[in-house]
């Protein structure tokens, strides 16, 4: 049941409480049919895929999700697309299900990241306890991305100044000394810092500084 999203949908911002999607790459329909009957009625949607490439060419989904994946696929294999969604969708867990595994593979996919291994035959209570697994870690990087891109664009929202003042000020700096560094007076720059303040929607200066640090500011904007 592969689906298409429409197009744009990677430029949205992440959902963490949609519905979250099992992805299933098998080239075995019996296997694609199955797995899809039992997530289901757990209340993910699930979508499933014969090959690598069907799978990569589905938008993003910036919604939990994660990623049943064989490791035995036509052309590209399951440890390749593993490396390939490390990069391009790093919100998806990987749990990979294989008919025939060795030690090797298995410690290469859990080093890249997947969130289990399993061989066939497997009970339907361990995948379904992978998928739980791999959803709540989806949740947790959506809810940092979705944090992240609130601050950005609060940063955005910013008058160059502000940008000037804010850097200048969580670099340590009193409200005199980024006076001098700007060539205004201290009662500009309170000013403009209690307009920082209520742009970042910033608490307190303890939480401004945080937010600095996650934005990577280390010194302020040129004039």
């Amino acid at each position: 049941m592969s689906a298409a999203s429409a197009p744009g949908q990677s430029k949205a911002s992440p959902k963490s409480h949609a519905t979250p999607i099992v992805f299933v790459v098998d080239d075995d329909i019996s296997v694609r049919e199955s797995l899809e009957l039992l997530i289901r009625p757990e209340g993910w949607e699930p979508e499933t895929f014969a090959s690598a490439q069907e799978f990569l060419a589905r938008p993003r989904a910036l919604v939990p999700s994660c990623l049943v994946l064989d490791v035995s696929l036509p052309g590209l294999n399951g440890l390749e697309l593993q490396k390939r969604v490390a990069v391009e969708r790093p919100d998806m867990p990987i749990i990979f299900i294989t008919g025939y595994g060795d030690v090797p593979m298995t410690v290469q996919a859990m080093k890249a990241g997947a969130v289990e291994f399993l061989t066939k035959p497997f009970s339907d209570d361990v995948l379904l306890s992978a998928i739980r697994t791999a959803i709540e870690r989806s949740q947790t990087t959506l809810g940092h991305e979705a944090e992240i891109q609130g601050l950005h664009d609060r940063y955005a929202s910013l008058t160059r100044r502000e940008r000037q003042v804010i850097a200048l000020v969580v670099s340590g700096l009193l409200n005199k000394q980024v006076g001098g560094e700007l060539g205004i007076s201290e009662i500009t720059v309170k000013a403009h810092r209690g307009q920082v303040m209520q742009k970042m929607k910033a608490e307190s200066f303890a939480d401004l500084v945080k937010m600095a640090a996650r934005l990577g500011l280390t010194s302020a904007p040129k004039a």
